[in-house]
């Protein structure tokens, strides 16, 4: 713990979000900048503290639009921090929130900051269309073209389909697969069945709205006013409550067709959303009067083969933290995970309660454990809340520090996979009193 070699603890304060929306619906017309912006804005507001006060802002996404490359810079400025504080976008596909908030509690622990925004924003509904490279390169040398000569050679070595768009593709550039296809072929070799995951979908979709219902995620949600109206965006509208067995059994497999088992009821869908939390250097918070939620103790990121263990980080990274801490999972009262996919999650549990995988992959004499699903993602996940890649990570922090203090927990597991093979694992500890 970073109080044993006295280092400052850094603690979460608060996190929120802007309610998830399925994209194409409410932040059609919005930019992962205005996302981003409204999060940053929100949680300021409620949290009393001036943006003059901040160290640093730090955001993570995913598709990057080149208008706002630096969009936690430009969030940031939109939302009215003062043009003084740093600010920089980081990017680790599904973990790049959870990397703003590491990099956080790093830039406190070593006296560098005392008070950290970190966060995400990620917009699915205006993804950047390019086009093809033969067009872009002849569109680079026309800017050298001096007389209207010149443009008649424009055409020349251009095909029909140079001037088709080139539609960005979510696949692994090292393998060419995409994350479903993995996710499909993962769940086959574990023998993850179709209705186990159907089963899983739907206990996502029904546990999220019963939360809503409950309020118990209102702590975490601002709300978004939306253009040109302004009517404020209160709700996900991401989960279906009205969702059975009999639906989710009809749909057809997504990726792998005709036998795959991977289908868009039991996959996270594309969302538009951004995160906040303020991160800070535990006496700061006391001496501003403000009460954190939870410590932020040891984390880690880890990676593996992104053609065979793409979507396997949490198996990895559950083990190596529990051990950098001396615990055991007997030891966590609240898991939260993200659910990339239904077969994703049920794969990781399963390898986590298999002494084979133990031993051919952890270099462990048995297996490290099952997790409990009465501890297990009680207010829905991914599948259910929706999935904006660069704002997820933020989400289930937030999420896990608020359930420790619902369910008077003391200690919570955070973990997620990643495109390239990469995970993440983190341990919160609730702050007392």
């Amino acid at each position: 713990m970073a109080d044993e070699i006295n280092l400052p603890n850094a603690v979460l304060v608060d996190g929120a979000r802007i309610p998830f929306q399925r994209s194409g619906t409410a932040y059609n017309d919005m930019m992962a900048y205005d996302l981003g912006r409204i999060a940053i804005e929100g949680l300021l507001a409620r949290s009393g503290i001036n943006g003059s006060q901040l160290d640093r802002v730090i955001m993570g996404t995913v598709i990057q639009d080149v208008n706002t490359s630096n969009v936690a810079r430009e969030s940031a400025l939109g939302a009215g921090v003062p043009n003084s504080v740093p600010a920089h976008t980081v990017t680790q596909a599904c973990i790049s929130s959870n990397q703003a908030i590491t990099s956080a509690m790093e830039l406190i622990r070593s006296g560098q900051a005392e008070i950290v925004l970190a966060g995400g924003t990620e917009t699915m509904s205006d993804i950047p269309i390019r086009l093809r490279k033969n067009m872009r390169q002849k569109l680079l040398e026309a800017r050298k073209y001096k007389s209207p000569g010149d443009w008649l050679k424009f055409f020349k070595g251009l095909s029909f389909s140079d001037f088709l768009p080139e539609i960005p593709s979510i696949s692994e550039f090292s393998t060419g697969e995409t994350m479903g296809e993995s996710c499909d072929r993962m769940a086959a070799r574990f023998g993850i069945s179709r209705e186990a995951q159907d089963e899983y979908a739907l206990r996502s979709h029904q546990l999220a709205a019963k939360a809503t219902k409950e309020g118990l995620l209102d702590g975490e949600l601002l709300p978004a006013p939306v253009p040109p109206k302004f009517d404020p965006v209160t709700h996900d509208n991401t989960f279906r409550e009205d969702t059975s067995m009999e639906k989710l059994e009809k749909l057809r497999p997504a990726f792998i067709k005709p036998h795959g088992t991977i289908t868009a009821g039991n996959s996270s869908s594309f969302t538009d959303g951004a995160s906040a939390s303020l991160i800070m250097n535990e006496q700061t918070a006391l001496d501003l009067g403000l009460k954190p939620k939870a410590y932020l103790r040891n984390y880690t990121y880890v990676a593996q083969d992104p053609e065979d263990e793409l979507l396997l980080g949490p198996a990895y990274a559950t083990p190596t933290v529990l051990d950098s801490m001396n615990m055991k999972l007997s030891d966590i009262d609240v898991f939260e995970f993200h659910e990339a996919f239904a077969g994703q999650i049920l794969t990781v549990l399963k390898a986590l309660n298999s002494d084979k995988f133990a031993r051919e992959n952890l270099d462990r004499d048995g297996k490290v454990g099952e997790i409990p699903m009465d501890k297990f993602n009680l207010w829905g996940g991914s599948l259910s809340l929706g999935h904006p890649f660069g704002a997820t990570g933020t989400r289930i922090v937030t999420t896990a520090a608020n359930r420790l203090i619902q369910e008077d927990g003391n200690l919570a597991l955070v973990a997620a996979c990643a495109a390239g093979g990469q995970g993440h694992a983190i341990i919160l500890e609730r702050y007392p009193g």
